[in-house]
Order: structure tokens, then sequence, then C-alpha cells
């Protein structure tokens, strides 16, 4: 099973990806490289101080907005949910969304990681 393959049976929209490319499937590979960097320098705990957590709306805003570039659909919707719930002060549930949506991210990551060494 090709990488992209394994991708889209974890819920990644690689139809859509590739259409904002034009097709260039070798940068669409490539970007996932970039997700990988950008999930490490904007790592979300799942213990977030729920009274401070401003830094935390930046870090799923930047999540989501790269999952969303990308289609990592399953990402990009949890991040979404989440970004929502902290901007109308409800940080309790996003951590709920956050602990579901981890081991998801967490799989993708791996695919990532086991694809692109």
């Amino acid at each position: 099973m090709s990488f992209l393959e394994e991708l889209k049976d974890l819920g990644v929209d690689i139809d859509g990806g590739l259409k904002r490319l034009n097709g260039n499937e070798k940068l669409y590979t490539r970007l996932f490289g970039s997700f990988l960097k950008t999930l490490n320098t904007n790592e979300i705990p799942l213990d977030f101080d729920c009274t401070e957590y401003q830094d935390v709306i930046e870090k799923a805003h930047t999540i989501k907005g790269t999952a969303g570039n990308l289609s990592i659909t399953p990402l990009y919707e949890s991040y979404t949910e989440i970004l929502g719930l902290l901007r109308n002060e409800k940080p309790e549930e996003a951590k709920v969304i956050l602990e579901k949506v981890f081991p998801v991210q967490e799989e993708i990551v791996r695919c990532i990681e086991k694809n692109m060494s």
C-alpha cells in the first residue's frame, strides 16, 4: 500500500489535497514533513491550563490551518471544534475533543514518519 493510500485509510482527503496543489503528488507528499514540524512546534498538552490558554488557541489555530491545507480531515475537523470551544471559553470541553483526536493524530503521525524516513 502506498503512503497516500495509507493516509486515505486514516481519513485524509487525498483527492482534495492534491487538487489544492494542481495534482503535484511530489509536493503534496513533501508537505507532510512540514506538517510534522508544525505539530512538533505547536504541541498541545492534554493537561493544558484551563485558566490561561491563549497559547493553546494559537497552537490549535496553526494545526487546524495546516491540517486543512493538506486535507487531513479528521484533524482539521477536530481542531476546528477545539478552537471554537476555546474561543467560547469552554476549555474543559475542548480537552475532551483533544483527548479523542489525539490517538488519531498519533496514528497519522506514525504513518507520515514511517513513510518519510
